[in-house]
């Protein structure tokens, strides 16, 4: 099973990201899809493009379900990875040989818009539309059309624990509810004396023992790295701070954000109780595989990785709040939507299809497999009812959710910028770069990228 789950690398982006300019011709499956022949009674066949293998299995099942009831139209899914998606969207989009129907992350979704290459989400979904999330549909809004049917959503961040690793340093999970990080530590800083306790060297000499030594570690106590989604977004908007404004400029060396940055990086190079950003800075799922192997206490991460921790954790393991900041806990929350491509083929059928994604019918199986929490309201409890089957609550990440959040990035040219300030954040977490001095730079680098 892949490690990339069904909103993406942490939904944004911890790989690097492709522009998302439209530009040249390319192939893809949708090329050689069926044609409707009223003489013959021909099937037609639309497809859907998807990131996520996990994801595509319970897709699949709908789809033969969606058959079933629509005898004329065959749904066939497309697996295009994570790590080339962008690009090949682009260019298949470009070159007008893009799928009839494909997945859209709000980051990359403006030039997809202002292309005109989207079907609106208009009143033949009329009906549907109030049993959709209200923040997926808020989110992908534009200009006040809809540009795409609600799929996946996240809720919130939360912190999945190994409870041996817990046990064995004397930490209750009860002691994980209400946590506090404060800049600069002090006594308002409850979460960096826990990930001490949780952090063991080598020798066996915990990070709040005399003799600790970091650079031989063991066992890390968390799971901070350079991931936009599970950490740091998460660290900038609990301390006030933004990342992006409204106009789209991006912001993240404020004081605020500036504070919260270097919080996390002390966690790695100062206090070592996360992984070293070597391993991570390129690397996503680095801080996912350690906690499965029992390495890492405290693994903060999203509804995404749900599932894959209940397949690959050997342990007993829980899920607890996300610790809170000076202005509490304050989460991103992203969805995903599936898009109809505005020169397909097939606009009818495909109309049919994204109706029938859009459906509780047609979203249930989703939640049925618990690869992800569905965007369509009435479709959630067969996730939640698939969860309790296996004896997990996931109820902090819906917890999370109706919260206080921070927006997702977003923009014309929000893969140039992401590509722009990418070195210099890989040198602020590896602490070769100063932090206030980095995001200045990474600042100014993305905005110029981002044309603002």
């Amino acid at each position: 099973m892949r490690s990339a789950h069904p909103l993406g690398r942490r939904t944004f982006v911890t790989a690097m990201a492709a522009a998302v300019a439209l530009g040249a011709a390319g192939c893809s499956p949708a090329q050689q899809q069926s044609q409707p022949s009223a003489s013959t009674g021909a099937t037609t066949t639309v497809t859907v493009r998807l990131w996520d293998e996990q994801v595509k299995k319970a897709y699949d099942a709908s789809f033969a379900e969606f058959t079933k009831q629509n005898p004329s139209i065959t749904v066939k899914t497309v697996l295009v990875p994570w790590a080339n998606y962008w690009d090949k969207l682009r260019t298949d989009v470009g070159g007008d040989n893009a799928d009839d129907i494909f997945m859209m992350n709000s980051s990359y979704l403006q030039p997809y818009v202002t292309s005109g290459a989207l079907m609106e989400i208009g009143s033949d979904f009329d009906a549907q539309k109030s049993d959709w999330v209200p923040a997926a549909v808020e989110q992908y809004t534009r200009n006040g059309k809809l540009w795409g049917v609600p799929q996946l959503t996240d809720g919130g961040i939360a912190v999945y624990y190994n409870k041996k690793l817990l046990d064995a340093a004397g930490v209750t999970p009860e002691q994980l509810s209400g946590l506090t990080w404060a800049p600069g530590g002090g006594s308002a800083d409850t979460l960096l004396p826990i990930l001490k306790k949780l952090t063991v060297d080598a020798a066996g000499k915990r990070g709040d023992e005399s003799g600790f030594n970091g650079s031989m570690p063991k066992q890390w106590g968390y799971s901070a790295a350079q991931d936009l989604q599970g950490i740091y977004y998460n660290f900038v908007g609990s301390n006030g701070g933004q990342f992006q404004n409204s106009d789209g400029k991006f912001v993240f060396s404020s004081p605020e954000s500036t504070a919260a940055f270097q919080y996390i990086v002390d966690l790695i190079n100062k206090y070592k109780v996360s992984p070293a950003a070597s391993n991570t800075n390129d690397n996503g799922d680095f801080t996912k595989d350690q906690f499965l192997q029992g390495k890492i206490a405290l693994f903060q991460s999203g509804v995404y990785n749900l599932k894959n921790v209940s397949d690959g954790a050997k342990f007993d393991w829980g899920i607890a709040p996300l610790p809170a900041g000076p202005k509490g806990a304050v989460s991103v929350v992203n969805s995903v939507i599936v898009s109809g491509n505005a020169k397909s083929k097939n606009p009818d059928a495909t109309k049919k299809v994204l109706q029938w994604m859009g459906s509780a019918d047609g979203a249930k199986f989703i939640g049925s497999t618990g690869a992800a929490m569905p965007a369509v309201i009435s479709a959630q409890p067969a996730f939640n009812e698939f969860w309790k089957s296996k004896n997990v609550d996931p109820s902090q990440f819906a917890a999370q959710g109706k919260l206080a959040s921070i927006p997702a990035p977003s923009g014309e040219n929000y893969g140039a910028a992401f590509n722009a300030w990418k070195p210099t954040f890989d040198e602020i977490f590896l602490g070769r770069t100063p932090v206030a001095d980095g995001l200045k730079k990474a600042e100014a680098a993305a905005n110029k990228a981002n044309g603002s």
